[in-house]
């Protein structure tokens, strides 16, 4: 159960809150200091090709950034780590930038077509991907490993799974293809029995 991830989220505020718009308010106590992954959201985790990431900068400012790539890139390291090799993107560096002043992050781990989400709190650390070969050979693809640039180790404080209501189902371009390889197969039979058939004796004497 994620009981640090509700302890954790559940401040003074948003108890009063509950108590506003529901006339009471959920409660988590003594829970451990960190959720632990199960194989659940290990095999949830693995398969993403993108997440979304929350930071906090020196102004008070969340900052929310997008990161991809091939399935799998974000790993499962134990049941309190995950890891994930950070590509050359648009040199802003925004995000690292607000990890040298708080260690806190968020993530958002969708899955579209299922309608189904995983929220994570951790705390990270950033490394330099060229002081840490190894670890780049462990969190980045072969084909990928000239772009890393750092990497991210995010200790799992928290996580909670939400409900499907108001996800739109979106397919990535591989989905959709995989999705109508049945209608195409069948599209190339019925083709090929119309050629048949148009070119059958029995037609042509219809002719």
């Amino acid at each position: 159960m994620p009981d640090n991830y509700f302890q954790t989220v559940l401040t003074p505020a948003v108890q009063q809150a509950q108590d506003k718009y529901f006339g009471e308010h959920q409660i988590a106590e003594n829970a451990p200091k960190g959720d632990e992954l199960t194989q659940d959201e290990a095999d949830f985790i693995a398969s993403r090709d993108s997440f979304y990431i929350a930071t906090v900068g020196e102004t008070g400012w969340p900052y929310i950034q997008h990161r991809g790539g091939p399935p799998g890139f974000i790993k499962v390291l134990s049941p309190h780590l995950i890891g994930f090799a950070d590509f050359k993107g648009n040199r802003q560096l925004v995000s690292t930038g607000n990890l040298t002043t708080t260690d806190r992050v968020a993530l958002f781990l969708m899955d579209y077509p299922n309608r189904t989400r995983l929220k994570l709190l951790g705390r990270t650390r950033v490394l330099y991907g060229r002081e840490h070969p190894e670890l780049v050979d462990q969190l980045a693809p072969e084909s990928l490993r000239r772009k890393v640039e750092r990497l991210f180790l995010i200790r799992v404080i928290g996580y909670d799974w939400n409900c499907p209501q108001y996800i739109t189902p979106r397919f990535t371009a591989s989905e959709v293809e995989k999705l109508i390889l049945p209608l195409k197969a069948r599209i190339a039979e019925l083709e090929a029995r119309l050629a048949a058939r148009d070119g059958s004796p029995d037609l042509e004497k219809h002719r």
